[in-house]
């Protein structure tokens, strides 16, 4: 599988940071990364697009109409939370996805300067 950045997905969480709709949570994100049941009822309010805004890595390989082709949420469809991007940016690292983890730096960057204000 190779993944490449979204950058659609890069400039709506860093929109949202820049909005104050983000979480500086100190949690384990699986606590509140999205289950499959709250993908599918967000899904079944909005298009998948918009589904691909709150994941940072494509697999172009997949077609655009499915989950499978969307990676590294940082999101749980309302806010940006630190935790999602601390989770994505290592995943990616250890993935060797070196752009997606790049972005997810920076927009953590972005999230902790705008905490800290």
């Amino acid at each position: 599988m190779s993944l490449t950045l979204n950058p659609t997905a890069v400039a709506f969480a860093k929109h949202l940071i820049e909005e104050g709709k983000f979480k500086n949570d100190q949690g384990h994100w699986g606590q509140h990364n999205p289950n499959t049941s709250a993908q599918n009822n967000y899904l079944s309010k909005h298009e998948m697009e918009e589904y691909g805004q709150w994941h940072l890595g494509l697999d172009m390989t997949k077609a655009e109409d499915t989950k499978g082709r969307y990676h590294f949420p940082y999101g749980d469809f309302k806010t940006v939370h630190r935790d999602g991007l601390i989770a994505a940016k290592e995943r990616a690292a250890q993935q060797g996805y070196t752009e997606i983890e790049e972005a997810a730096d920076k927009l953590l960057q972005i999230l902790e300067e705008k905490a800290a204000r």
